[in-house]
């Protein structure tokens, strides 16, 4: 997120770019006789009041023919009309956008801000509301037409009591947006689970100045956030064939380890920190020192998907989650070398972007509906693709548990 948003990144009144129209005082007075279709204003109880009152006072005054009368009612229409003159210029020139974290994990409070820029050079901006919403995204073929003239009464009915899974959120500017000032709103915001879900800025509104209206504009800010698995706790269990991540082992060959391997001498672009003087001072020639090198066990990751294999949706969140947990100590300990989901060739995990990348897919990953045959008695029913050593396969325990296993031999339990 420290990288600088594009143009098309930002929505609003406001957005610089494009073709500018040309003032006119005739466009200014119609925008504001007959405002755009996204543009809603809607009278509060003060402003219903104070039309109410001008009514009155607009039947008294022609019927009596009282000068003080005429010139009240000018006064409330006149407050009526500086209040829409006065809102209309409070939402000119602003734009915003969406600054969304680097990672967002599903059970953990993420922070959204949404960022305001005022563009107007003299006049500031006062009290805007904002309402952000946030729900899952559809995924391929969930939106299908259908129709309900042949469906069944209590099926219709279920229809219309389905409502989508939304969350929404008030954010409001206290005090007042400077010209040419920038300022951030910011969202706590829960994901309930992990996907792909669509943040929505739906509309900015104000009572400014007076309160006798809520003026609305409908906002089009809409973005996709990825939210990754929540981490797990799981158990290790040592075993034989292996050795957890972190746990290194020291070869006879030049490295950057910690242990001593043998001296030599010095050539040209050695580090003068690793000259032994001692050593140098008894042979009268320049030794430096060579350490061990030392390697990590690196291990691969191979997932099945099958919703034969996973039947329960709890016990399936649960193995996602897992997977996640194990790719990140892992990453983090130098020691993931790739993985691979379902039938597709192993890939290797070398930068940052390659393990995003597979959280990313994991945080959309579902059951494959197509069913396997396990064979009976299998400690891993499902075939490693490719040669590989250390590769972490993942079964079910129980109803709700999840153990991880390197050839047959149980390794850890979430």
């Amino acid at each position: 997120m420290a990288d600088t948003p594009k143009v098309q990144d930002w929505e609003g009144p406001g957005v610089p770019g494009g073709q500018r129209v040309r003032h006119r005082w005739r466009n200014l007075i119609w925008a504001l006789i007959f405002p755009r279709r996204e543009q809603h204003m809607v009278p509060t109880v003060s402003g219903v009041l104070l039309i109410t009152v001008s009514l009155g006072i607009g039947s008294a005054a022609y019927n009596s023919s009282n000068n003080i009368l005429f010139i009240t009612l000018s006064l409330l229409l006149a407050c009526l009309i500086l209040s829409g003159v006065l809102s209309w210029f409070n939402f000119s020139r602003i734009r915003w956008r969406f600054l969304f974290p680097p990672v967002a994990r599903s059970g953990q409070n993420t922070t959204i801000s949404l960022e305001l820029v005022n563009g107007k050079k003299l006049l500031p901006t006062y009290g805007l509301e904002c309402l952000i919403t946030a729900r899952p995204a559809l995924r391929d073929g969930a939106a299908l037409p259908q129709t309900t003239f042949t469906a069944k009464g209590q099926d219709v009915k279920a229809i219309f009591r389905h409502v989508p899974e939304e969350v929404s959120g008030h954010l409001r500017l206290i005090g007042r947006l400077d010209p040419e000032d920038t300022v951030q709103l910011d969202w706590d915001w829960l994901p309930a689970h992990r996907g792909r879900w669509e943040i929505a800025l739906r509309n900015v509104g104000s009572f400014f100045p007076f309160g006798f209206f809520n003026k609305k504009l409908s906002a089009r800010l809409v973005r996709d956030l990825t939210v990754w698995p929540a981490p797990v706790d799981y158990q290790r269990h040592q075993a034989n064939s292996f050795r957890w991540a972190g746990m290194t082992s020291r070869t006879a060959r030049a490295g950057s380890g910690s242990d001593l391997l043998t001296l030599r001498r010095y050539s040209a672009g050695d580090s003068h920190r690793l000259i032994n003087w001692k050593a140098s001072a008894r042979t009268g020639q320049l030794l430096v020192r060579q350490f061990a090198a030392e390697t990590t066990e690196s291990y691969s990751l191979q997932l099945w998907t099958d919703a034969a294999q996973w039947p329960r949706p709890e016990q399936f969140e649960r193995f996602i989650s897992f997977v996640a947990t194990l790719a990140e100590d892992f990453f983090r300990a130098g020691s993931l070398r790739a993985a691979a989901i379902d039938e597709h060739a192993m890939r290797p995990i070398r930068h940052v972007r390659d393990y995003e990348a597979l959280l990313d897919e994991l945080a959309v990953l579902q059951p494959r509906p197509a069913p396997t045959v396990i064979r009976a008695g299998s400690a891993a029913p499902f075939h490693v693709t490719g040669n590989l050593r250390n590769v972490i396969t993942f079964l079910p325990e129980g109803n709700l548990g999840v153990i991880a296993l390197i050839d047959g031999e149980k390794t850890a339990t979430a």
